[in-house]
Parts: C-alpha cells; sequence; structure tokens
C-alpha cells in the first residue's frame, strides 16, 4: 500500500449483499474518482481484501452467512489486513450494536439509508486520512505460502481464522459458545474451525480453551491474593471440585498445592538473594 495517495487514487472495497444499497453507494462515490472494488458477501469481501489491498473498507452488518462482525474479525486477525480501516454500514441504530462493531475493530459507522451523500464522503475522507499518516509502506502481499506449524502446515488464512477464534473465545472463556455458534460467528463450519486449530496449534478449539483457562489459573494463583474458588469460578469452574481435578490432571497438584509451592519457592529466593 503506498502512504501517500491522493484520494482519486484510493481504492475502496464495498461489501454488501443488497444490491441497491451498492448502487446508491456507487453513484455516490464514484463522483470522487475513487477506485471500487465490490463484493456481494462476508466471505467473498475478505478474500478480495486479501487480494487487492484496499485503502478503506465499507462493510454492511446484516449480511447471511458470514455477517459484517464475523467479517471484520477476521479481518483483523489477518496480518494482511488488519491496518485497512473498516467503516459499518447499517441501519440499525442500537447501541449495543454499534459498540460491538467497535470492539471488533471498526472505526466508524455510516447509518442506512444514506440520507446525505457530504456525510459519506466526510466520513470516508477523514478516514483515508488518518490510514494516510498513521501507515507506513506495506510489504506486497503474494498469494500465502504454507508455513511450517508443529509439523503440519498452517495457511495465513487459517492463522487469521484461529486469531479471530481466540479474540473471541478469550472475552467469553467462562462461558464460551458452543462449537457451532462459535464457527458460525466466524463465517465457516465446526470442520474447518478445528482443522485450522490443529494446523495452527495441534489441538481443537475447546483444548485450546481448556489449555488457557489453566494458563490464566496459574498466573492467578501465582500472582494475586483471589481464593481459589472465584479463580475457578471466573474461569467457568462454579464447583471447585471441579476445577481441583482439571488443574491437578493438567500440573500434577492441586491448587492450592501450587500456589504454597510457589509462595514457598518465591521466599526462598527471596532470602537467597539476601
Amino acid at each position: 500500500m503506498t502512504a501517500r495517495l491522493k484520494h482519486s487514487t484510493a481504492k475502496i472495497l464495498l461489501i454488501d449483499d443488497s444490491t441497491a444499497d451498492l448502487q446508491v453507494l456507487m453513484d455516490i462515490i464514484s463522483g470522487r474518482h475513487y477506485r471500487l472494488i465490490v463484493a456481494f458477501d462476508g466471505n467473498d469481501g475478505y478474500r478480495k481484501a486479501i487480494l487487492s489491498q484496499p485503502d478503506l473498507i465499507l462493510l454492511d452488518v446484516c449480511m447471511p452467512g458470514t455477517d459484517g462482525f464475523a467479517t471484520c474479525r477476521l479481518l483483523k486477525a489477518n496480518e494482511a489486513t488488519r491496518h485497512i480501516p473498516v467503516i459499518f454500514l447499517t441501519a440499525s441504530n442500537a447501541p449495543e450494536e454499534r459498540l460491538q462493531g467497535l470492539t471488533v475493530g471498526a472505526v466508524d459507522y455510516l447509518a442506512k439509508p444514506f440520507v446525505s451523500e457530504e456525510e459519506v464522503l466526510l466520513r470516508i475522507g477523514i478516514h483515508l486520512d488518518i490510514a494516510r499518516r498513521l501507515s507506513t509502506p506495506q510489504p506486497p502481499v503474494p498469494e500465502p505460502k504454507a508455513v511450517e506449524a508443529t509439523g503440519e502446515t498452517a495457511s495465513a488464512a487459517e492463522r487469521a481464522l484461529v486469531g479471530a477464534a481466540k479474540g473471541l473465545l478469550a472475552e467469553h472463556l467462562a462461558d464460551p459458545p458452543s462449537p457451532e455458534t462459535l464457527a458460525r460467528m466466524l463465517g465457516t463450519n465446526e470442520r474447518k474451525l478445528n482443522e485450522a486449530f490443529r494446523a495452527v496449534l495441534s489441538m481443537p478449539a475447546f483444548a485450546w480453551v481448556r489449555e488457557e483457562r489453566m494458563r490464566r489459573a496459574r498466573h492467578l494463583l501465582a500472582d494475586t491474593e483471589t481464593s481459589v474458588r472465584e479463580i475457578g469460578e471466573h474461569l467457568g469452574y462454579p464447583n471447585p471440585a471441579n476445577f481441583s481435578t482439571a488443574f491437578r490432571d493438567r500440573f500434577g497438584q492441586t491448587p492450592r498445592e501450587f500456589r504454597l509451592g510457589f509462595r514457598r519457592n518465591r521466599g526462598q529466593e527471596s532470602r537467597d538473594g539476601k
């Protein structure tokens, strides 16, 4: 991506399943001589973003299959596309939807119907200018090559999918969505999601959830005074016995034994350092 493009040479990717809305946007934007790329669903838009490297993406929220939120998660999880600003298009005025969009990485919203051409063009121009000021020249993005990942090959698309899934699961670690729901939120299916996790991390998605829970448990036990019961509940184990069993199966000692041993070792190191 060239860091100092003129507005007239900027590429804008429009992703919307509504041909009527796309036509309105094209009529508004084409008058400013932007180069336009069009996609009619989230998956196609994601692929075109990787290949064409647009300077800005206008992304509809409500689309069948891979919706705008899932598409944005994939874009922000992929190194090749995470720098591209995304403006959501929505007919909803619900604050929770707007907050969710900003949370997954959008920079702004445009409300449908587009009652003000000036507003559409102004917001586009503002975010193109911001992106240029913040950007550094990006290396060309060739067709991704498979890379070695724990004995298997993982594509850039698989790494992006896993990155987006990990972000979602980390937000809801105590009560993660079902495998089917998680896959749907990311615009894929359970089989492809688990294949990506195995290629990148050598484990299925929900094995990663267990590992992440145990990693956080060790940190909280070692570095906080939070009770074992509260830590277990925070990580999705409302029954303390289940938390203790899971921790012992993973590390060979109960949470209390780990905490006592850690503090004993830290106290010894402190004394030895005097």
